[in-house]
């Protein structure tokens, strides 16, 4: 059952003088690719069909997605009039299909792994809607991905319950999950984002080339991030892999890892050439 519904949304509350073009731009291309969530509760249901508690959980959430995908497309509509959501999508979809999909095991080689990635994936995107509520100033966007943040911290919560319980099945080592959980990580980088921000920004008939998409969706994304969210991302990564989320440790990998996201960022703005507006 849905938590919100799209028409209990304060769209008369929109303010076009509000409206920053960097956040409409990478907002095209994440209501792509949360609208995609069809494709992953398919495969989850592959993955796990013979648990048919974590399928019901898992078709849940992929409606959950979904909407997510219709309520942002719906803002971004507003925010560009001349914008079709619609026809983005279709040409998203025809050029992009999840490499997973073909696969009936976990592309991660069981299921705990299968499961850790999907804490990894509820991490990225809880931290990434509270970053971008935080920094929007026009209201229904801001309403928007505060609903959408709390829909994903409690998605963690619905993957790490299962995790716990894959974990007494299948042991899986501390460096194991590890592994996964930084390899999962890596995959924020690859085609699903760059070619929904080319599909949601490049004129019809524009090559597709990833390096500069992929710049251009996280020289603007990482722009409206503070070391608040990354700290807590940490700590929901930790607590993933079996570490303690808070302590000594956690303060140290939050600082490197808000490091990281410092280089990352600032070699993301070279290549699109826009000021580093965050360090």
């Amino acid at each position: 059952m849905k938590h919100w519904r799209i028409d209990e949304v304060g769209w008369d509350q929109f303010d076009r003088s509000r409206i920053d073009p960097d956040i409409v731009a990478i907002v095209k291309a994440a209501a792509m690719v949360e609208r995609n969530g069809t494709d992953y509760g398919t495969y989850l249901n592959r993955v796990f069909h013979d648990d048919p508690a974590f399928r019901a959980a898992a078709d849940t959430w992929s409606v959950e997605e979904v909407q997510h995908g219709d309520a942002l497309g719906r803002w971004a509509m507003l925010a560009d009039p001349t914008w079709d959501f619609e026809t983005a999508f279709a040409r998203y979809r025809s050029g992009y299909q999840l490499p997973l999909l073909a696969a009936d095991n976990s592309v991660r080689g069981s299921r705990t792994g299968e499961l850790i990635a999907r804490c990894m994936v509820e991490t990225g995107t809880s931290s990434y809607y509270s970053a971008l509520a935080d920094a929007a100033t026009e209201p229904v966007l801001k309403q928007i991905c505060r609903l959408i943040a709390a829909d994903e911290f409690r998605h963690f919560k619905l993957f790490y319950d299962h995790l716990r319980r894959y974990l007494k099945r299948e042991r899986i080592g501390m460096l194991s999950r590890l592994r996964i959980a930084l390899g999962r990580i890596g995959e924020s980088e690859d085609d699903e984002l760059a070619y929904a921000f080319y599909c949601g920004n490049q004129p019809l008939g524009a090559p597709y080339d990833h390096a500069p998409n992929i710049a251009g969706y996280m020289s603007r994304a990482m722009g409206f991030y503070r070391y608040g969210h990354m700290e807590r991302a940490v700590g929901m990564i930790l607590k993933s892999i079996g570490l303690p989320p808070r302590g000594r440790f956690s303060r140290l990998a939050s600082w490197g890892a808000w490091r990281l996201m410092r280089s990352r960022y600032r070699t993301f703005c070279r290549t699109t050439g826009s000021k580093n507006v965050l360090f």
